[in-house]
């Protein structure tokens, strides 16, 4: 009884010891640049499929029952699909198809840590608010009363509209600004493809410690290969003389209808 114990234990040992390794490994291989950007663009597609589906329920309404609550319903919709994927499970829909999901960066363990929730509300904060509210910019202008078509009891004095005006304008040139240095430090170090993952610290990591980092061509191979055969036969069919065959097949369509006829008389 006492062998078996200490075997049991030193089992328990060597188990332990192989998960820390195997995590190790997991944190410290980097993510091809390419699946970061993948795992983004099916996000991207997701949203406009939701979308798309959403608006397909009233196509049978007034037009333009949506369009003066595009950018709220589009929010709403990010919003919920950030609840069931992102808040739920620390990885987007895209994420999960590629095997990668978020690591909290501001921990100093070497093990994965998953988001807190204050990071995945900042995460949808810094996606879905600079969207909203670049659509309804203008829209915020006129409730405040800085465009000239607002209320007279709401406008204020030229030289404060025009400084407000230059601050708007000076934000939002930063802000791109920002995303554009961010994407080309993504380009040289491959982490943080958006600028809202650097700012909370969520960083992309494969989900499973033995994941493949080799690029699948397949599905680029099957559209080479449409499209070798859709120029054959573009190359092929002025070869061929339709109108020759077309009077083919009728001459033998109507040969066989005489001779269908005289063996039934």
């Amino acid at each position: 009884m006492y062998t078996i114990g200490l075997e049991s234990m030193d089992n328990q040992k060597k188990a332990a010891g192989s998960s820390g390794p195997e995590t190790d490994v997991e944190l410290q291989t980097p993510v091809l640049r390419i699946s970061q950007l993948d795992a983004l663009e099916l996000d991207s597609a997701l949203e406009q499929l939701v979308w798309t589906q959403f608006s397909q329920c009233f196509q049978n309404c007034r037009p333009g029952l949506l369009t003066s609550l595009e950018p709220e319903l589009r929010a709403l919709l990010q919003l919920l699909l950030w609840r069931f994927t992102l808040y739920s499970s620390s990885a987007t829909v895209g994420q999960s198809l590629l095997s990668l999901h978020y690591h909290s960066t501001l921990s100093s363990s070497p093990h994965y840590k998953p988001l807190s929730r204050r990071q995945k509300l900042g995460l949808a904060l810094f996606t879905l608010c600079p969207s909203w509210l670049q659509e309804r910019y203008h829209n915020l202008l006129l409730c405040l009363g800085l465009c000239s078509a607002g209320p007279v009891y709401v406008r204020i004095s030229g030289l404060l509209q025009q400084g407000l005006r230059s601050c708007l304008t000076l934000v939002s040139s930063i802000a791109q600004l920002a995303r554009l240095i961010n994407f080309l430090v993504f380009l040289r170090k491959g982490c943080h493809p958006v600028l809202a993952e650097r700012i909370v610290g969520a960083q992309a990591v494969f989900s499973k410690s033995r994941a493949v980092r080799d690029i699948t061509y397949q599905y680029m191979n099957r559209e080479l290969l449409w499209h070798g055969f859709a120029e054959f036969l573009i190359f092929l069919l002025p070869l061929i003389n339709l109108d020759f065959e077309q009077n083919y097949l009728s001459l033998v369509h109507w040969t066989d209808y005489r001779e269908a006829h005289r063996a039934y008389i």
